[in-house]
C-alpha cells in the first residue's frame, strides 16, 4: 500500500528538474528569459538592487525590447524599495511592474498588512515554468560565505505550467483591480501548452485568504498521516500548530523514521528561539533534529517514503500557514524524490549538526528561559491576528 494523496489533482507528463540554490536557479532563469518570445510573468517576495537582482532584471528589460509582455509581481514589504529603484528603471525599458500591497511597509501596524507574497513564481511562453523559494537576490548572506544560501527551485515543462500561470494572471489582476479601482481588462492570455513533456505526476497548492487558505497544510498531514517508512523535512522557520506536530509524533510511534533540518543560524531572533522550545518533546518522542549551519537555510521542502515531495515557498509556521500567499509544487515520482532526499542526505551530513536531548540541556540557562518566552512570544502574536484557532496557539 503506497501513499494517499488525498485530492490532490495530480496531472502526469511533466518534466521536472530541481535546482539547488541560486547557483543553479538563476542561470536557468535567466536562459529561459532570454529565450522568450512572448511573454515572461514573474512573482517574487524579494527583488534586491544587488548584482543578483540587477542581472535578472537586465535579462527581463532585453526581453521588454525584443518586444516581449513582461509583467512583475514583486511583495510591497519584502522588496519596499523596488519600485523606487529597479522597478522604476524596468518600467522605462517597458516592462509592466507593480507592488503586492505596498502600503505593508508603513511602519503602523494593521492585521492585514501581515498578508504577504511569499511566492516565487516565474513563466516564460505559457511552457516553462519555474516555482520555489529562492528571492532575487544575492546568494550569498555575508561577506565571507563560502557557501550559498540553501534552498531549491524547480524547473517544469508539461501540463502543470498552465495550472502554474493561471494563479498567476489571477493575483496579477487582482492587484490592478485593488490599484485602478475597477476591474481592468483581462491580459492577453497565451493558449495553455498541455503537451505532455516527461512522465513526472505532479500538482500545484497554494495558499490563499479564500478557497486556499489550508490546502498546503493539510497535503502535509495527509502524507504525513500515510507515511510508512520515512518523512524528511526541511524548512528554514518551523513553528507547527498543534496538529501538524501530533501527526509527526504519531508518525514515530507507528515506526516511520522522522528527520527535520531546520535553520541553525539565527536570522530572526524571536522565531529562532521559540522554535527550539520544541526540542525537547520532538527529541524524546524519537524524531531527530538537525540545525543547517554551514550558510543560511532557506529551503521549504520534503521527502516522504521515497515518493511524495514537496517544493515550493511555504514555510511551516503560522504567518506562511495563516496569513501570505504560497505556492508549493508536490511532485509524485520515486526518481525526482530520490534525487532530492539524496541532496538533503548531503546537506546534513555536510553542513549540519544533529541535536540530542543531552545538548538541550547544555545550553545556558537564560538561552533555555528565552526559548520559552520566545515561543510564549510568537503564540501571543498568532493572536492577535485572530487567523489561528486552537490548533496553533495550544
Amino acid at each position: 500500500m503506497g501513499i494517499s494523496f488525498g485530492h490532490a489533482d495530480f496531472l502526469p507528463g511533466n518534466q521536472i528538474e530541481l535546482l539547488h540554490s541560486g547557483t543553479e536557479y538563476f542561470p536557468a532563469l535567466i536562459a529561459a528569459i532570454d529565450g522568450a518570445a512572448r511573454e515572461v510573468h514573474l512573482e517574487t517576495y524579494i527583488f534586491e538592487d544587488d548584482a543578483t537582482g540587477r542581472i535578472v532584471a537586465a535579462a527581463l528589460a532585453r526581453a521588454a525590447h525584443r518586444g516581449v509582455a513582461v509583467r512583475v509581481l514583486a511583495d510591497g514589504f519584502g522588496a519596499r524599495d523596488f519600485l523606487a529603484g529597479l522597478g522604476a528603471s524596468l518600467i522605462r525599458d517597458g516592462v509592466e511592474v507593480m507592488s503586492y500591497r505596498p502600503e505593508a511597509a508603513r511602519v503602523r501596524f494593521r492585521r492585514h498588512r501581515l498578508r504577504r507574497l511569499h511566492r516565487k513564481l516565474a513563466v516564460v511562453d505559457g511552457s516553462i515554468a519555474f516555482a520555489g523559494g529562492i528571492n532575487i537576490i544575492d546568494d550569498m548572506d555575508a561577506p565571507g560565505d563560502s557557501s550559498p544560501r540553501f534552498d531549491y527551485a524547480v524547473r517544469i515543462e508539461g501540463p502543470l505550467v498552465a495550472r502554474i500561470h493561471a494563479t498567476m494572471r489571477h493575483v496579477w489582476r487582482l492587484v490592478r483591480w485593488a490599484r485602478l479601482g475597477h476591474r481592468p481588462p483581462r491580459p492577453a492570455a497565451l493558449p495553455p501548452d498541455t503537451t505532455p513533456r516527461g512522465e513526472v505526476a505532479a500538482t500545484l497548492l497554494i495558499r490563499d485568504n479564500v478557497r486556499h487558505r489550508r490546502d498546503i497544510e493539510n497535503a502535509y498531514l495527509a502524507a504525513i498521516a500515510a507515511a510508512q517508512t520515512e518523512i524528511i523535512i526541511a524548512n528554514a522557520y518551523f513553528l507547527p500548530g498543534r496538529l501538524f506536530r501530533r501527526a509527526l509524533l504519531d508518525a514515530v510511534q507507528r515506526g516511520v523514521k522522522v528527520t527535520l533540518m531546520l535553520q541553525g543560524r539565527v536570522e530572526y531572533v524571536l522565531l529562532h528561539y521559540a522554535t527550539q522550545a520544541l526540542y525537547e518533546r520532538l527529541l524524546l518522542a524519537g524524531v531527530r533534529i538537525f540545525e543547517y549551519r554551514k550558510s543560511f537555510l532557506h529551503a521549504k521542502v520534503a521527502v516522504i517514503d521515497g515518493e511524495w515531495a514537496t517544493v515550493g515557498s511555504s514555510n511551516i509556521d503560522p504567518f506562511s500557514l495563516l496569513l501570505a500567499r504560497e505556492a508549493n509544487v508536490v511532485v509524485r515520482d520515486a526518481g525526482f524524490a530520490t534525487t532530492l532526499r539524496a541532496s538533503l542526505e548531503t546537506a546534513m551530513a555536510d553542513g549540519a549538526f544533529e541535536y540530542s536531548h543531552a545538548d538541550l540541556h547544555k545550553r545556558a540557562w537564560p538561552i533555555r528561559i528565552f526559548s520559552r518566552m520566545a515561543y510564549g512570544a510568537v503564540r501571543f502574536l498568532v493572536g492577535v491576528t485572530r487567523y489561528a484557532g486552537k490548533k496553533y496557539t495550544d
